[in-house]
């Protein structure tokens, strides 16, 4: 184990040393993101000497062409398994033009009108089956390449299924043309930034050009339209923009430069996280994030200065949701203030597949909320209302902000099953699974920035590593839970749910404590016996054992205890003075007497229940909540293991009289989550719950209204408990360390998880397949990308 740990540690160095994160990520190379063959092509285009045209003023940039094209005979993107998307077809057009152009590369061009004439149909075919639409970028961009292809008299034949459906594209473009201004901020790239590709027939003068050239001599960011306009109107300031672009990306240009390096950050760190890294780059999060904060703050919300563009609202929301996670004091205004504006709404939601991405990050965003946030409610609310009408519209929006590469596949599975109700590790072996083989930055005119493969496949290295590590672990350590449940007689009582495995799985899953950390074990252990001891309770035990049993624990003396009452107590008395020794060796406390009050309490709240449902006693709903809300035992489960996660929790935390609010509110809603799941089983074994309650105390409500109101009482709790965990200092729990509030919105997720739609935790194989996933299944290997490859060898 220790070699194969070693690896990870080596290869973490590799990453920053790569990526050039070892203090910050406030540097990183401008070779970051991949090139765009596309806009490469069109710097190529540009002539040394605008009169004579003898030779290319970059030369580099051709050389980039020859010595890039794929093995098919394209250039542009692949998908996971190895075929061209669909901006193949535009760069490859490009690529061709700027070779032709200098008698270049003739066996490229060959290769490349091979591919444009055996595949274009099959990919416009598969382009065209994909969307609801047209994708705006193929619209403008594929018409243009092929009318500048013409111009340059290539001898290109398109079969006649292509020519209809290109005939589509220029009517949709023309449509496009005659209903949009130049230069707008509804669209991430407006029409001006599509200059080079725009038709002779569409007149923009040279004033219109120089009136929206960037500071940078820009135009738009956009290398392709730069290199269009200088070539129009020989624009100094242009040329210098275009020099320095060259010389930066190292001839290789990207499809928009400069980078917004604040998106970048922010979008290496959301992956360092949702691959499950955050434990080996703490200290370059946390230092990146402090200066991104100052960022987010400086910017003053008017309502005037609002830009709703896709990117822009992707980077606003998935900044809010990164500050937010890790403890920053941050609103949500800079990203979902357009849910006041009723012509921006109108706007998203015409062309929503732009903004799917956007959404998506806005909906992420909105897990966080706190109480009377109602602005990120209304937002939250639409994100669902469009993500649901997109992905059922759609195969994927790759005309949207794209940002990862099974966009629909993901959206599906979060909006079936929520943050809240999601394990972490789990959740990083899903994004480890679908990063496989891409790794989308966001859509550009005509091309995606992605990690480079290089960067990107050592990112994904390292989390499978990581990943299989944890496992090695967790079936060590499940394993050993087995063994000390029956050495204990918990698997032979000959009654209750056995579910050791599931309360381990559950633990070791929803957090990303230690390697070596005893907290897993602690908290597995005594959720174990919890299970079983309140199945005593509930099911198995006469009045009179419970009795007997519960007065041995307000002693702590189980000498006269017998058969399953004996060995309760003495599985309890262990693990009390187990945990105890363990804390006194690690930090000097004597918890002893604290241990053994919290079970103390939670037995008697047990044998209270257990007499109501015996003498048949209906209790209000508040009494019933007092002492259901320590009966479910989630503070008995948790609070023991808390204690290990950092030496500067006190052992007076495990006092029963002096719980801080927020394990008060997850005591409160586990409680309550379970009894919106149990209410069928619990009535129909004569025992009493909140919902069952509820319509006890409103005689005129049905079940549909009890459900309601418990669940708007449960999210009230979610929420305030979410700001506790996320924030220093609110309502007292400043005494509690970051750690410990966290560990204690981990195990809200649990429960989260077990009682979302149904009642999992009494199910007998329903997590199968999650446990197998998260403790004994390995990561599947990278998908084989050599099968377009075959095909045009085969075809050839």
């Amino acid at each position: 184990m220790e070699p194969y740990f070693s690896s990870i540690q080596s290869l973490v160095g590799e990453i920053k040393r790569d990526l050039m994160l070892s203090s910050t990520l406030s540097h990183f190379p401008t070779t970051f993101v991949s090139p765009s063959a596309y806009e490469t092509a069109w710097l190529a285009m540009i002539p040394q000497d605008p009169q004579s045209k003898k030779g290319p003023m970059f030369k580099g940039c051709l050389d980039w062409i020859i010595n890039n094209q794929k093995e098919g005979g394209f250039w542009g993107e692949e998908d996971q398994e190895g075929y061209p998307t669909i901006d193949a077809l535009p760069s490859t057009l490009a690529c061709i033009v700027a070779l032709n152009m200098w008698a270049v590369g003739k066996e490229n061009v060959t290769k490349g009108l091979v591919f444009i004439h055996g595949y274009s149909e099959k990919l416009l075919m598969r382009a065209k089956n994909s969307y609801h639409q047209p994708p705006r970028w193929l619209t403008i961009v594929l018409p243009g390449t092929i009318e500048l292809a013409q111009a340059r008299d290539l001898k290109i034949e398109f079969s006649l299924a292509f020519n209809e459906m290109v005939s589509e594209l220029f009517f949709h473009r023309q449509k496009i043309l005659a209903t949009e201004v130049i230069v707008d901020k509804c669209h991430n790239f407006p029409l001006m930034s599509y200059l080079e590709a725009l038709p002779a027939s569409y007149i923009i003068n040279e004033q219109d050009v120089l009136m929206n050239l960037s500071e940078n001599g820009s135009l738009f960011q956009s290398p392709s339209a730069t290199a269009f306009a200088f070539m129009a109107t020989g624009n100094h300031k242009c040329l210098k923009y275009l020099e320095f672009v060259v010389k930066e990306c190292d001839n290789g240009v990207p499809t928009t430069y400069p980078f917004d390096e604040e998106l970048i950050k922010l979008y290496i760190i959301n992956q360092i996280q949702r691959l499950g890294l955050a434990e080996h780059f703490g200290e370059e999060i946390d230092q990146t994030l402090e200066t991104i904060h100052k960022s987010y703050n400086n910017h003053e919300f008017t309502g005037d200065n609002t830009d709703f563009t896709p990117v822009n609202i992707y980077k606003d929301s998935l900044a809010f949701r990164l500050l937010r996670m890790h403890g920053y004091n941050v609103t949500p205004d800079k990203f979902c203030w357009f849910v006041h504006n009723q012509d921006i709404i109108s706007h998203i939601e015409i062309y929503h597949e732009q903004y799917m991405s956007a959404l998506y990050n806005i909906y992420c965003s909105s897990d966080l909320i706190f109480p009377e946030e109602r602005q990120l409610e209304k937002a939250r609310s639409y994100s669902i209302r469009l993500l649901r009408k997109g992905v059922s519209s759609i195969n994927a929006s790759e005309d949207s902000l794209v940002a990862f590469p099974n966009l629909k596949s993901l959206i599906d599975r979060d909006l079936n099953v929520p943050w809240m109700a999601r394990l972490d590790h789990l959740d990083h072996r899903f994004w480890i699974e679908v990063n496989m083989e891409a790794d989308t930055l966001w859509v550009g005119k005509a091309s995606y920035y992605r990690l480079l493969p290089l960067q990107n496949d050592k990112l994904i290295q390292l989390a499978v590593r990581n990943y299989e590590f944890r496992q090695s672990i967790y079936r060590k350590e499940l394993e050993e839970l087995k063994r000390w449940s029956k050495d204990w007689g918990i698997t032979s009582m000959g009654f209750g749910r056995q579910k050791s495995d599931y309360c381990y799985f559950s633990i070791a899953s929803a957090t990303s404590l230690p390697h070596d950390s005893i907290v897993r074990m602690i908290v597995a252990k005594s959720s174990t016996v919890v299970t079983i001891a309140d199945d005593f309770f509930d099911t198995k035990g006469s009045l009179e054992e419970l009795q007997t049993l519960t007065q041995a624990f307000q002693r702590w003396d189980g000498n006269d205890l017998t058969s399953h009452s004996k060995k309760i107590f003495d599985v309890i008395d262990h693990l009390v003075t187990d945990i105890s020794t363990k804390l006194h060796l690690r930090s000097g406390q004597n918890a002893l007497e604290n241990l053994r009050e919290m079970w103390r309490v939670t037995i008697a709240s047990w044998m209270k229940e257990a007499t109501w449902s015996k003498m048949g006693y209906v209790p209000s709903m508040d009494e019933y909540l007092e002492t259901g809300t320590i009966s479910f035992a989630m503070n008995t489960m948790i609070l023991p293991g808390a204690c290990f996660l950092t030496p500067g929790y006190p052992s007076n935390m495990l006092d029963p009289s002096n719980y801080e609010h927020i394990t008060n509110l997850l005591m409160g809603a586990t409680r309550l989550l379970n009894d919106v799941q149990g209410y069928q089983k619990e009535e129909e074994e004569g025992k009493k719950n909140f919902v069952l309650l509820y319509l006890e105390e409103n005689t005129n409500a049905s079940v549909v209204e009890s459900i309601a109101y418990v669940k708007e009482m449960i999210d009230g709790m979610k929420k305030k408990l979410l700001k506790h965990a996320l924030l220093d200092g609110v309502g007292g729990s400043r005494q509690l360390p970051k750690t410990c509030r966290i560990f204690h919105l981990s195990c809200l997720r649990i429960c989260q998880m077990f009682f979302n739609s149904r009642n999992l935790f009494e199910s007998v194989s329903d997590l199968a397949h999650d446990i197998n996933m998260a403790i004994y299944i390995p990561l599947p290997s990278k998908i084989d990308t050599s099968k377009f490859v075959m095909e045009v060898k085969r075809l050839n």
